[in-house]
């Protein structure tokens, strides 16, 4: 029953204890059509209906603003419906672009349904869950919901952008041949050291000019062998980072980031693994190969900013999910407190590259000139480059983004670096 079938009640009553009540037959008959019309609607008032649902994406991992058809199926096993209201539940974030997510029609039995719509969205994690099924006999006296479960997942995946090979100097390398110099003697490309004639060289790579110095003794050039590398990448996802804004667009810019380089490093054949530290810890295991691309697209998918106060410092970092003596790269905005931490990783024997989103300079233009809220983020760019100073001077490298600037450029500045990243500390497995 509903609020129609409640007044039309109260009438029937109305007309009845009146005409009672002055003994008059007239009022008595007014009630009479009314009854009979709630008698038929009550005789034909729908049971609880029987209903399956599923729904069905061509495409369950997209990359941001593309569009995607959502099927959904309804069938009734149960008895007819004369008249059903169908509305789909859409995750929020999902935009509409054609058809519809609801629509009225009968539905007799044993009789299927199809609902289609075609939705897109930005980055994220959407998960469908259940449709509301409002039903209803014709007269509209007598009425019901339920909702029917049809779940599935749409994982809209961040897009990576081609990015040159990133030159990485880890204190210890692994035994497969790749991009990073291993500083051990072997083949490669590189020049590493010149030592005596040892039976089997190749007589090619005999150093004549240091052999022309000797009378008896030949010498051989050894180049540097190039291997890959473990890369553990983590993603800051602390709030208080961001301005306290949990919808910084700052935020994008990071997670965009993260999956341009995890992308770089794979194609070159490292082992990469990705972390994100925020309201929670998210966790890829470092892996190889294209399945571990899509792990850790879709860890990067479900990332959000969140507080939490039990890891709002990096003190709490799981370091034993990045083997020893790898490299570390840390994409975040920087806190007061985080350079100890990042020097404490450093002096562990990790080679750590810290890509800042430059928060101050991503907000100066919200800001007006000659006033307070300037002379602040003055300060505080002050504070800032001595915070980035503090880690170079430590031996980690520290990309300042300032995100106007395509990210492709700020890391040209790791490629001028190179002599400097030669000099890294510890030896090869």
């Amino acid at each position: 029953m509903n609020s129609r079938s409640a007044f039309l009640l109260i009438l029937i009553f109305g007309f009845l204890i009146t005409g009672l009540i002055s003994l008059n037959g007239a009022i008595i008959a007014l009630s009479i059509p009314l009854l009979v019309y709630f008698g038929v609607a009550a005789w034909y008032s729908p049971a609880p209906p029987r209903l399956v649902a599923r729904r069905t994406l061509p495409l369950e991992a997209v990359f941001p603003e593309t569009p995607v058809e959502v099927n959904l199926y309804l069938k009734n096993n149960g008895e007819d419906l004369q008249e059903v209201w169908i509305e789909d539940q859409l995750p929020a974030g999902l935009i509409v672009l054609e058809g519809e997510t609801s629509r009225f029609l009968p539905l007799p039995a044993g009789e299927e349904v199809r609902l289609s719509y075609v939705v897109t969205g930005g980055r994220g994690d959407y998960r469908f869950t259940t449709l509301q099924v409002h039903y209803r006999e014709s007269a509209g006296l007598f009425e019901g919901k339920i909702p029917v479960q049809a779940s599935h997942r749409l994982m809209i995946r961040p897009r990576p952008r081609p990015l040159r090979s990133v030159p990485i100097r880890p204190p210890q390398t692994r035994g497969f041949a790749g991009p990073i110099p291993s500083r051990q003697g072997g083949v490669g490309v590189d020049f590493f050291l010149v030592r005596e004639y040892q039976p089997g060289d190749p007589m090619r790579r005999i150093n004549w000019k240091v052999t022309a110095r000797e009378e008896q003794n030949l010498f051989t050039n050894l180049f540097e062998q190039q291997r890959v590398a473990d890369v553990g990448i983590i993603l800051d996802a602390r709030e208080p980072g961001y301005g306290g804004a949990s919808n910084n667009p700052l935020f994008e810019y990071a997670v965009d980031a993260a999956a341009s380089l995890s992308e770089t490093f794979l194609k070159d054949g490292n082992r990469v693994g990705m972390l994100v530290y925020g309201a929670g810890i998210d966790i890829a295991f470092p892996g190889a190969g294209k399945m571990q691309r899509q792990r850790i697209l879709q860890t990067l998918a479900r990332a959000r900013l969140g507080s939490n106060f039990a890891l709002e410092s990096l003190s709490y970092l799981p370091t034993r999910f990045f083997p020893p003596r790898s490299q570390v790269i840390l994409i975040s905005p920087l806190q007061p407190h985080d350079p100890e931490v990042l020097v404490a990783l450093r002096a562990h024997g990790y080679q750590v590259l810290v890509l800042s989103p430059n928060l101050i300079r991503f907000e100066a233009g919200q800001v007006r000139p000659n006033s307070p809220e300037e002379l602040a983020q003055r300060i505080a760019q002050a504070e800032r480059r001595f915070a980035l100073q503090k880690l170079r001077r430590a031996g980690i490298q520290v990309l300042d983004w300032d995100v106007r600037m395509p990210l492709e450029q700020v890391l040209r500045q790791v490629i001028s670096l190179r002599p400097l990243l030669r000099q890294g500390i510890g030896t090869p497995a």
